[in-house]
């Protein structure tokens, strides 16, 4: 079997990619930059250039040949890689006729635990959000502890609201469903640390992404004096930035990005560096069905995965595969059909025109940049 085409498709906000064979198998990925979505798009057709006539199978091989090739490194480069890469993962899995995750040595649970999000604009609407999702089944929640324009005040206006808006999700809910922050790199150090010490009462499971990504030194200094479980990890695109990570023991959980991080022959690897270490596996996910799907099979396989938002039913995109993913309660069901357990429907992408993204930038009220 070789490949005999690559094809990559704009969708909406999505960018996905066909890998065809000779022999009629079609493998179906998707890339996970999504604020750079035609910088990707273009590398996958470059890419491409080596992929046809290769045999599809030679997965491991192909991935040390390209990201080897010049040393060359970068976000694009390896959400484009990324996505070829759970291609030829689902077309080895429909060879054979088996789920991907049988190839990766079988499943270690049979459903994969999701979470929701808790939103609104004010803290009765993120009450209520809180209870809606309870009462679907969810069993695990996270929310951003701000407003929207909460860049315009003081930075102690920033943390009171945020204590609120917990408390309020709290009172809504109890303690018998998990509760996780996403931050969204929008503090400062010291910030991060004066908002876990008065947090840390409302048992929060994680405390996702506090700073900006660019300092892990600055990450270590917010980990020696906070005592609520950090995550971070899903701007990180290559094997070597998670180890560093994982070393330093600095976070509880990382995020890995299947359609961003070397696709699921890399996070494989990632998931094992993180399991020798007692760290967790918390995938970010943000996509299609297309990469619900191939997240689905990498976490069903790892012994340390903890949590991936659910992104099942949430919106129309849906009919853009033909057969999309179950959740059952706060659970979604790991699929046994071969590959990544769906086909994208060529046929449907018309429907969802591509919106490009307009950098905008967010501001503080003197004008300067917030975050």
């Amino acid at each position: 079997m070789r490949i005999k085409k690559i094809t990559p498709f704009l969708v909406d906000r999505f960018l996905l990619v066909r890998v065809y064979t000779d022999e009629g198998i079609v493998g179906n990925g998707e890339a996970g930059l999504w604020a750079h979505q035609k910088m990707v798009y273009q590398a996958i057709l470059e890419l491409s250039d080596y992929y046809i006539g290769k045999d599809p199978a030679r997965i491991e091989h192909h991935y040390q040949v390209v990201s080897r090739d010049t040393h060359f490194m970068g976000a694009a480069l390896s959400a484009a890689m990324s996505a070829i890469d759970v291609a030829m993962w689902d077309i080895l899995g429909q060879s054979v006729n088996l789920p991907v995750y049988q190839l990766l040595g079988g499943k270690c649970r049979d459903k994969v635990k999701v979470f929701n999000n808790v939103t609104g604009n004010t803290l009765a609407e993120r009450g209520e959000s809180a209870v809606r999702n309870v009462e679907e089944g969810f069993i695990s929640l996270r929310t951003t502890p701000f407003f929207s324009g909460w860049e315009q005040g003081t930075s102690t206006q920033a943390i009171t609201t945020a204590i609120e808006i917990v408390k309020t999700i709290r009172e809504a809910v109890g303690y018998e469903v998990d509760l996780g922050l996403e931050i969204h790199r929008n503090l400062t150090p010291d910030e991060a640390i004066i908002l876990a010490g008065e947090l840390a009462p409302f048992r929060i499971l994680y405390y996702e992404d506090p700073l900006a990504p660019q300092s892990v030194e600055a990450l270590d200094y917010v980990a020696r004096h906070v005592h609520i479980p950090m995550a971070t990890g899903e701007r990180f695109y290559n094997i070597q930035q998670f180890k560093d990570l994982i070393d330093r023991k600095t976070v509880s959980l990382i995020r890995p990005d299947v359609s961003l991080a070397g696709g699921i022959t890399q996070c494989k690897k990632i998931a094992a560096l993180a399991e020798a270490s007692f760290v967790g596996i918390f995938p970010h996910l943000m996509g299609s069905p297309v990469n619900l799907a191939a997240f689905v099979q990498l976490d069903a396989a790892i012994p340390n995965y903890v949590l991936m938002e659910s992104h099942v039913g949430a919106d129309a995109f849906s009919e853009i595969v033909d057969e999309p993913l179950k959740r059952e309660g706060g659970y979604v069901l790991v699929p046994d059909r071969p590959g990544i357990g769906l086909q994208i429907d060529e046929a449907k992408l018309e429907k969802f025109p591509f919106q490009s993204r307009r950098i905008t930038g967010s501001f503080r009220a003197d004008g300067a940049v917030a975050h």
